[in-house]
């Protein structure tokens, strides 16, 4: 099994975090894969770090795990929901991250990836909980 971890980083504003990768089309939500010997929330704020220079202020919160079948049978996503974040910098392009930025939930890009839209509209209880990602 392989387990990765996304976030429902919102800023102060109520404004939710996206990222662009140089490797896939679309906004996505911040996260990444889980490593041997680390833990998923230490694996959320590391990757909330390096992908949009973004830290924690308070303890995430457990949303959801989604079965992740396009590419594999068995990948995991747990999704966690984290308030009041705080970018410390602008996110300069890098060979991963494209651009890192908040939106607001009523004005999400339209290029936006289809499970990050549905983890967002769950998240705000316009849409059922999929168990898929």
């Amino acid at each position: 099994m392989t387990l990765g971890v996304r976030a429902l980083a919102f800023d102060d504003e109520g404004r939710v975090l996206l990222v662009r990768h140089t490797y896939v089309p679309g906004w996505h939500l911040p996260g990444g894969g889980v490593e041997t010997g680390h833990t998923v929330t230490e694996t959320l704020a590391k990757e909330l770090h390096e992908e949009a220079n973004v830290i924690l202020a308070a303890p995430p919160r457990l949303v959801s795990v989604h079965l992740n079948d396009r590419v594999t049978r068995r990948d995991h996503v747990v999704v966690f929901r984290c308030d009041q974040v705080t970018q410390t910098a602008p996110k300069q392009r890098d060979l991963e991250i494209i651009e890192a930025e908040f939106f607001p939930v009523d004005g999400l890009p339209p290029e936006i990836t289809r499970s990050s839209r549905n983890r967002i509209d769950e998240s705000l209880g316009l849409a059922p909980p999929d168990p898929y990602w």
